[in-house]
C-alpha cells in the first residue's frame, strides 16, 4: 500500500512532531510532504526521511518567520501532486487537511486542532498582541481563509480528533464526526525516581497562547523556584518579567528534559490546550500536574490523584492551588500507571484499526 504523510510545517519542534515521528514509525516507507523544511530547527534523525516541500520553501525569510505567509499555503498544499496513493494522513493544526488527493485514495485527516488562528480569532489576536490597525487589515484575509479552511475539511474521508474537545471543535466548525484517539506518549521513556528536588517545572514552547506570562506572574508572588524548559518568540518578554526565583534552560535534550521532569517537585501547566503531551510525560515520571481546568488537560489529569486544578485563568488562581500543594498527598506509581493508558503503543493499535477498518481490510 502506498501511503503520503502530509504535515503543516517543519520548522519549530512541538507536539504536532512528536504525533509526526510516531506516524512514520507506523508507516516507515511512507514520504512526508509539507510546506516547509528547516533542517537545523529540527532533529537530526529527519534528515533521513523523504521530506518533500512546497513551493513555499525557496521564499526568503520563510523558515524563521512563516506567520506572514499564511494565505499563500493554501495554494502551496492544493499544489502537491498525489497521484498514486492509496492512503493519505494528514497531521494538521493548520493548512495540510487542504491537499487535493485522487478519487480512489482514502484521506484520514489526524486533527490537532480546526485551525486555531482562523476559528479562535479572537482570543489569537489578543495572545499575539496585535495592534488594531493590523488586526482590522487581518481580519477580511482570515475571512477567507475560514472559507478555505471549512471547504478543504469537506475534501477529508474521515476525522480523528485528538481529544472530546477538538472532536467538539469538527463537529461545530467543520460539521463532521471524528473518532477520538489521544495522541502518543512514549511512556517507556520515563522513569519515576524515590525522591525529588524542590523546583516545580514548565516544558514549552515559549509562544503567548501557551500562557507561562501567567505561570510567571504566579511564581513571582510565591517566591518558590521555578525552571522553564524551551524556547520561542517570547522567551525574551518572559525573561523580562521573571524574578531571579525562574530560571530559563532553554532547549534541552530529551535525555535532560526527562531528567528534570522525573526530579520536579510538581509540573505546572497553565494554558488551555487542545492536549497537552507534556503534562502526560510528566505523569509518565511519576510527578503531579498543576493544570488550567480546561481542555485536554480534563482528559489527562485526574484530580487529586495525578494532579491538580486550578479554575481561573489568572496567576493568583494558580498562585493559591501552587501554595496549598502537597506533594506527600500524591504516589508516583499510581500517577505513572495513568500515564500508561495513552503510551504509544497503544495510540499505534488504535490508529491501524481505525486504517484497517476504513481500508476494508
Amino acid at each position: 500500500m502506498k501511503v503520503a504523510i502530509v504535515h503543516d510545517w517543519l520548522n519549530q519542534v512541538g507536539g504536532a512532531e512528536s504525533v509526526l515521528e510516531v506516524l512514520k514509525e507506523v508507516f516507515p516507507q511512507a514520504p512526508i510532504y509539507t510546506s516547509i523544511y528547516w533542517s537545523k530547527a529540527m532533529p537530526v534523525q529527519y534528515r533521513e526521511w523523504d521530506i518533500r516541500t512546497s513551493w513555499l520553501n525557496r521564499l526568503p525569510l520563510i523558515k524563521r518567520h512563516h506567520q506572514p505567509f499564511l494565505p499563500l499555503y493554501p495554494l502551496a498544499f492544493e499544489a502537491f501532486d498525489l497521484r498514486g496513493y492509496e492512503l493519505v494522513i494528514s497531521n494538521k493544526s493548520a493548512f495540510c487537511h487542504g491537499v487535493i488527493t485522487p478519487s480512489d485514495a482514502v484521506h484520514i485527516c489526524y486533527c490537532l486542532t480546526p485551525t486555531r488562528f482562523l476559528w479562535d480569532y479572537h482570543n489569537y489576536v489578543r495572545h499575539e498582541r496585535i495592534n488594531p490597525l493590523a488586526a482590522a487589515l487581518l481580519s477580511p484575509v482570515l475571512r477567507n481563509l475560514r472559507l478555505w479552511d471549512k471547504a478543504a475539511a469537506d475534501r477529508v474521508e474521515h476525522f480523528v480528533a485528538i481529544s472530546e474537545t477538538v472532536r467538539q471543535r469538527i463537529k461545530k466548525f467543520y460539521r463532521r464526526d471524528a473518532l477520538v484517539i489521544h495522541p502518543p506518549v512514549d511512556v517507556r521513556g520515563f522513569q519515576v525516581r524515590e525522591s525529588h528536588d524542590d523546583y516545580f517545572l514548565i516544558v514549552s514552547r515559549l509562544i503567548p497562547y501557551k500562557r507561562i506570562d501567567l505561570a510567571v506572574q504566579a511564581f513571582n508572588l510565591l517566591g518558590l523556584p521555578l525552571k522553564i524548559l524551551g524556547d520561542g518568540r517570547d522567551r525574551r518578554r518572559l525573561e523580562a518579567m521573571a524574578n531571579s526565583n525562574i530560571e530559563f534552560l532553554g532547549r534541552l535534550q530529551d535525555q535532560q528534559v526527562g531528567e528534570y521532569l522525573s526530579r520536579c517537585r510538581a509540573f505546572i501547566f497553565p494554558g488551555e490546550e487542545d492536549f497537552g503531551i507534556a503534562p502526560l510525560e510528566a505523569q509518565a515520571a511519576g510527578r503531579p500536574v498543576i493544570a488550567y481546568a480546561a481542555g485536554g488537560a480534563l482528559e489527562t489529569v485526574v484530580d487529586g490523584v495525578t494532579g491538580l486544578f486550578f479554575r481561573e485563568q489568572r496567576a493568583e488562581s494558580l498562585a493559591e492551588v501552587v501554595s496549598s500543594f502537597d506533594g506527600k498527598a500524591f504516589d508516583g506509581v499510581t500517577i505513572r500507571q495513568h500515564a500508561q493508558d495513552f503510551d504509544k503503543e497503544a495510540f499505534k493499535n488504535k490508529l491501524g484499526a481505525f486504517v484497517d477498518e476504513k481500508l476494508g481490510r
